[in-house]
């Protein structure tokens, strides 16, 4: 509110001593006086450590000296009731009523000019605004709560260049060449002038006034300038500042057009066929859906169990849609879900080929593939929950048939080594997996004890061993 009020009334109102106005400015005085004691009991983090807080009272107070302590104390400080009351303890002597109304003014308005000390708390406004973002998780809005940030800042400046505009010749008793003499705003309502002095100061930062309302005195030429440069440089920073922010608000969007960008021009110098190019481009578009993470990568740098969870998250659809899942031991499907890899096919993709050696199994998050028979025929076809490709897993054998994306399909893969791994831990769910694909094998008029005879197999050589 100082930063606001304190402008405005100091420029276009001339009740400074009024009850008012001096309880307003005693209760913000104490309210920043008390905020300085609070900070030297407030907990800091440690730099080398987010985590960890500092809480020893000499450490707060010597790092808050360093720091922000004299910038606060210079802010909260009443210079300008300091400045009369001694003045007037010095004519002490003197009636204030024989005072030289020269003088009296003269000291008031070096009073006016003391009280934009105040104006030093914008940096308690902005601390207070940063550690609100960190406090609340206002990243999200990380980005637009910046570029608010930096429209208000320009707002206020405007605010502030606006207040001077109109401060300055006040204080000069407003000459006969000054833009207020000029129209006639000496006696004018306090929001009018206010308005004028706003329109001048932001047609002078934003570079759209010039030469409109030339200077006509040394004071406004000087005014004038100032208001340029500082504006100027305020629409210089905001510019770079909102672009930079614009451009990171979606920056795995950004990386998807520059990774699209690159597949294109590999296709032109490649000189790739128009089809090839279209599915090419419709997988990206199918895979990615506008947006590109090195997702391996992220989950690198997390801890296991970080990295655990997240998977677990990702993969709850799937994990909620598979029957096979929803029936088995949870340690079972952490263990299986954390070692699955993403995958998409679209529509006529040979996903498994009849007669090749399987080092992979699938799951269906989305989509139907078709189980195909050497002669073409579909035997059967699976969709949402399902999983295929196991057979060969279980029994080492080649792919007893051909499976073929009918739709676009979203699957998860399961390499061999990592299929054995977690089943030799959990030998109840190779039983499982084993029954169903006897069951299937049934269903494709193959014989159903492959399966059994490759468990027996492996029974003969763990008792062997």
């Amino acid at each position: 509110a100082n930063l606001i009020i304190l402008p405005v009334a100091i420029s276009f109102f001339n009740d400074d001593l009024s009850t008012r106005w001096i309880a307003f400015n005693c209760l913000s005085d104490t309210i920043f006086l008390i905020d300085i004691v609070v900070n030297f009991r407030t907990g800091i983090m440690q730099q080398d450590n987010a985590e960890q807080v500092i809480l020893d009272p000499k450490l707060i107070a010597k790092n808050y000296l360093k720091t922000w302590f004299f910038l606060d104390l210079i802010s909260s400080i009443p210079l300008d009731y300091i400045f009369l009351i001694f003045n007037q303890v010095s004519d002490f002597s003197e009636s204030f009523q024989i005072l030289h109304a020269g003088r009296a003014l003269r000291i008031l308005r070096l009073a006016k000019l003391l009280s934009l000390v105040r104006l030093l708390r914008l940096s308690r406004l902005v601390r207070y605004v940063s550690q609100w973002e960190e406090v609340y998780f206002l990243n999200m809005a990380s980005v637009f709560m910046r570029i608010f940030n930096l429209i208000c800042m320009m707002l206020l400046i405007g605010h502030w260049s606006g207040c001077l505009q109109f401060l300055v010749p006040m204080l000069q008793g407003f000459p006969s060449n000054s833009w207020v003499a000029i129209n006639e705003l000496q006696e004018a309502f306090w929001l009018e002038q206010y308005s004028w002095a706003l329109f001048k100061a932001m047609s002078h930062m934003l570079c759209i006034g010039y030469g409109r309302f030339p200077p006509q005195s040394l004071t406004d030429m000087w005014l004038t300038m100032l208001s340029m440069i500082s504006g100027a440089t305020c629409y210089a920073l905001f510019l770079g500042h909102a672009t930079n922010l614009i451009q990171s608000l979606d920056s795995s969007r950004r990386q998807y057009r520059e990774r699209v960008k690159q597949v294109e021009e590999y296709m032109a110098y490649r000189k790739l066929p128009r089809e090839m190019r279209q599915r090419i481009t419709e997988y990206f578009e199918h895979r990615y859906q506008g947006k590109f993470f090195d997702e391996e990568a992220i989950l690198g740098e997390l801890s296991e169990k970080l990295r655990e969870d997240v998977i677990n998250y990702n993969c709850r659809s799937l994990v909620a849609s598979v029957p096979f899942f929803a029936n088995a031991d949870g340690n079972f499907v952490s263990d299986v879900v954390t070692k699955l890899r993403y995958e998409v096919f679209q529509p006529g993709d040979i996903i498994i080929k009849e007669g090749t050696i399987g080092t992979k199994m699938y799951f269906i998050q989305e989509g139907i593939v078709d189980i195909v028979m050497a002669n073409g025929e579909v035997a059967t076809s699976l969709s949402d929950g399902s999983y295929f490709g196991e057979i060969c897993l279980l029994t080492n054998a080649r792919r007893v048939a051909s499976v073929r994306a009918e739709t676009y399909c979203n699957l998860f893969s399961l390499s061999v080594e990592h299929f054995n791994a977690v089943l030799d831990q959990y030998p109840l769910m190779r039983r499982t997996m084993e029954s169903v694909a006897a069951e299937r094998l049934n269903k494709i008029g193959k014989n159903p004890n492959l399966v059994s005879h490759h468990e027996e197999e492996e029974e003969e050589e763990m008792g062997s061993e």
